[in-house]
C-alpha cells in the first residue's frame, strides 16, 4: 500500500509572510491564525484531489498525516481538516488499521448522483425563472458576466469560484428551502468532480455558453427553458466524468 508523497511546499518563514487573497476571503472576523489554517487545509485538499484525478494517487493509497504535515511544513490540524473534506466528498475513506486511504471509485453511484443533480438543479432553475426578484436576476447576470474574463484567460480556479456562486444564486433564487438543502448536499459531494471537468479542453468555454443559456431563460422568465438548459449543463458533466474513469484505467473502479 503506497503512501502519498506531495511536492515540497513553502517553508515556515514563507508561511508566516503569506499574503494570499484567499487568507481574508469572507472571514475577516476570525483570528489570523485561523484564517491561515483554513487556507492550508484547502491547499492540501486541492493538491490531493489533483493527484487523485491525474492518477498519481491510486485507490488504496494511504494518506499519512505525518508525511503530509512535513511536506507542507504545517501542523496536523489543517491536514486532518483537508482529509475530512475529502472523506465527505467520497474521494477518501477511513479504514481500520490503515487510516485514510484513497477510496475506490463507485462508478454507478457517481453517475446516478450526477443524474439526480441534473434534475434537482433543473428544478432550481425552473423555480428561479418564476420567482427571482429583479435584484436577484441582476446579481446572477453580474456573476455570469464576471466569469467571462476568467473563462477567456482560462483561470480555472477563479472561474470555478464564480461558477459555484452562480449555481448557489440559482438555488437560492428557487425560494424553495427543501430543494436548496438537497441541491447543496449533492453539490458538495460532486464538487471535486465538477471542478476536475473544467480541465477538459474547451470545457470552460462550453460551460460559459451553457450558463449563458440558463441566464437568458431565467431573465426572460422562461421556466421550461431554464429547466432544460440547466439539466443539459449538468448532464454534459457526466460525459466528462466518464473520461476520468478511462484515465483511472479500471483499477479501483466498482
Amino acid at each position: 500500500m503506497s503512501v502519498v508523497r506531495l511536492p515540497e511546499r513553502r517553508n515556515a518563514a514563507d508561511e508566516d509572510k503569506d499574503t494570499s487573497p484567499m487568507s481574508d476571503r469572507g472571514i475577516n472576523d476570525k483570528p489570523a491564525n485561523e484564517k491561515k489554517g483554513a487556507t492550508r487545509a484547502d491547499e492540501v485538499r486541492l493538491a490531493i484531489e489533483e493527484d487523485i484525478f491525474l492518477g498519481r494517487l491510486r485507490p488504496g493509497s494511504r494518506l499519512d498525516e505525518e508525511s503530509l504535515a512535513q511536506r507542507f511544513n504545517i501542523s496536523r490540524t489543517p491536514i486532518r481538516e483537508a482529509i475530512l473534506q475529502l472523506v465527505h466528498a467520497g474521494l477518501v475513506e477511513k479504514q481500520p488499521r490503515h487510516g485514510a486511504v484513497v477510496a475506490p471509485l463507485k462508478l454507478h453511484r457517481m453517475v446516478q448522483m450526477f443524474e439526480v443533480m441534473s434534475e434537482i438543479e433543473g428544478l432550481c432553475a425552473r423555480y428561479a425563472a418564476r420567482r427571482m426578484s429583479e435584484e436577484e436576476k441582476q446579481n446572477l447576470k453580474r456573476l455570469h458576466d464576471a466569469s467571462r474574463a476568467h473563462m477567456q484567460a482560462r483561470e480555472l480556479d477563479a472561474y470555478y469560484a464564480l461558477n459555484r456562486e452562480f449555481h448557489e444564486a440559482i438555488q437560492a433564487g428557487s425560494h424553495n428551502e427543501p430543494l436548496q438543502e438537497i441541491a447543496r448536499g449533492l453539490f458538495a459531494r460532486l464538487a471535486p468532480y465538477r471542478r476536475y471537468q473544467l480541465n477538459h479542453p474547451s470545457r470552460v468555454g462550453d460551460s460559459f455558453d451553457e450558463h449563458d443559456n440558463v441566464v437568458e431563460a431565467i431573465l426572460t422568465g422562461d421556466p421550461d427553458g431554464a429547466y432544460n438548459a440547466m439539466r443539459r449543463h449538468v448532464t454534459i458533466q457526466i460525459d466528462i466524468f466518464a473520461e476520468f474513469v478511462s484515465i483511472m484505467g479500471g483499477g479501483g473502479i466498482q
